[in-house]
């Protein structure tokens, strides 16, 4: 955290605002789902719930992609915190009166909208507050924030959901949200705004257009790439955020307290493999970049064949946990390392929409894969058997990138950003 002084006071603040942010976002993305996973006792449905919310974030990350560009970011991300703390504000006043169902899918798609929406102002403004040399350990900063965040929230979350329940957890997280926008209120981000005379549907289409074409003729790698962990995000991403909930309450009848202390061994994932990432930054490049991702399906093979080899559920609750965290590690080097390489490589005027056009093709088949995993872990008496599975198809896919990444690693682009952290 002390590192934050070197990138500048604004920098610093962007930092401070997504702690207080995440911290609310946390402890949300904890209870809601647990709430819901305990009214109802269904898997299938908290996936179909799940993959609903999810919707709104594809389609306006692309928005917020545009935003991010032609909008002062810093009022993005200042107006969007404040929304978010009037959602949940309404949501508490009606939760009890409304049907939960209907009420659950309508906040949890506002909330995930306004982060699409939210995310790509954040990215944005990262290569407008730091020299180019630094964009990969702003980076991974930024995540280790979230990391963090994603840390403390879910075991304070697991705390005060089991002493007070939701109620509290609402009240916590609007007072973050306010905070957050507070703080941001002071932050100075570079801003020069864009001219144009058409309407804002025409603008968006345009934008679009330009960043599809910067992709798909300057960049064709980054596509390749995209669908690399479009894979991933279909099959190993949403065999966890939907798996260990369901087998920690469902299936082991653990207490949300040990819920809780999962995820937060999850997110203490994201923190090492941020430390990691700044720790090796000079050595790391595209080349060796498969190498988290073998790592990552091998660790996620070892989750499958422990849960099928423990007999305490203790002891499969250690597994899942252990090897939970390891997929993290390496899932997040993996991230940081590609987010970094579109940062550089991407001119100034196209950051935002860019970085929102990959975060929406990947995020296309989060759903369909939480939708296919709620369905595989209510039905199907084996968890071992999904997790292997699963495992088995990311391996063929980290495969498959070995190539590609090589290709990308000889980039002149990259080299020179690279050369800039020796």
């Amino acid at each position: 955290m002390n590192n934050t002084k070197k990138y500048g006071k604004d920098f610093t603040l962007v930092v401070v605002g997504q702690i207080v942010s995440l911290f609310g976002n946390a402890i949300l993305r904890f209870s809601l789902p647990l709430y819901l996973l305990r009214e109802t006792g269904s898997s299938t449905l908290f996936g179909i719930v799940t993959a609903c919310s999810f919707l709104p974030m594809i389609m306006l990350s692309l928005l917020g992609g545009v935003l991010a560009d032609r909008v002062n970011k810093r009022n993005i991300m200042v107006c969007l915190d404040f929304l978010t703390a009037g959602v949940i504000t309404v949501f508490s006043w009606l939760l009890g009166i409304v049907p939960i169902i209907p009420l659950f899918i309508t906040v949890l798609m506002l909330l995930y909208g306004i982060s699409g929406t939210y995310q790509p102002a954040v990215q944005a403004s990262i290569p407008a507050l730091v020299p180019k040399e630094k964009i990969l350990s702003a980076n991974a900063i930024v995540n280790q924030i979230g990391a963090l965040a994603n840390f403390i929230g879910p075991i304070i979350g697991g705390m005060l959901y089991g002493a007070f329940g939701i109620v509290i957890i609402l009240k916590v997280s609007v007072l973050c949200f306010v905070l957050s926008a507070v703080m941001e209120i002071f932050i100075k981000i570079p801003f020069q705004k864009q001219p144009t005379q058409d309407k804002v549907l025409q603008i968006a289409a345009g934008d679009l257009r330009d960043s599809i074409r910067f992709l798909r003729i300057e960049k064709p790698l980054f596509v390749q790439i995209c669908i690399v962990i479009a894979g991933l995000n279909l099959f190993l991403s949403p065999m966890l955020t939907i798996g260990i909930p369901v087998i920690v309450v469902d299936k082991l009848h653990l207490t949300d307290g040990l819920l809780g202390l999962t995820q937060g061994m999850l997110a203490v994932g994201g923190i090492l493999g941020g430390l990691l990432t700044v720790l090796l930054d000079k050595k790391l490049t595209p080349q060796t970049a498969y190498v988290p991702l073998f790592l990552c399906t091998a660790c996620s093979c070892l989750m499958g064949f422990g849960m099928a080899i423990g007999q305490s559920p203790m002891i499969k609750y250690i597994i899942l946990s252990v090897t939970g965290l390891s997929v993290t590690i390496f899932t997040t080097m993996f991230s940081i390392q590609m987010l970094a390489v579109v940062q550089a490589e991407t001119p100034q005027h196209l950051i935002g929409k860019v970085v929102a056009c990959i975060m929406t093709f990947i995020m296309c088949v989060q759903p369909i894969g939480q939708l296919l995993y709620g369905f595989l872990f209510e039905c199907l008496p084996s968890q071992p058997v999904i997790i292997i599975g699963a495992s088995m198809i990311s391996l063929v896919i980290a495969v498959r990138s070995k190539k590609i990444l090589i290709k990308l690693g000889g980039n002149n682009h990259y080299d020179e950003y690279s050369s800039g952290n020796s």
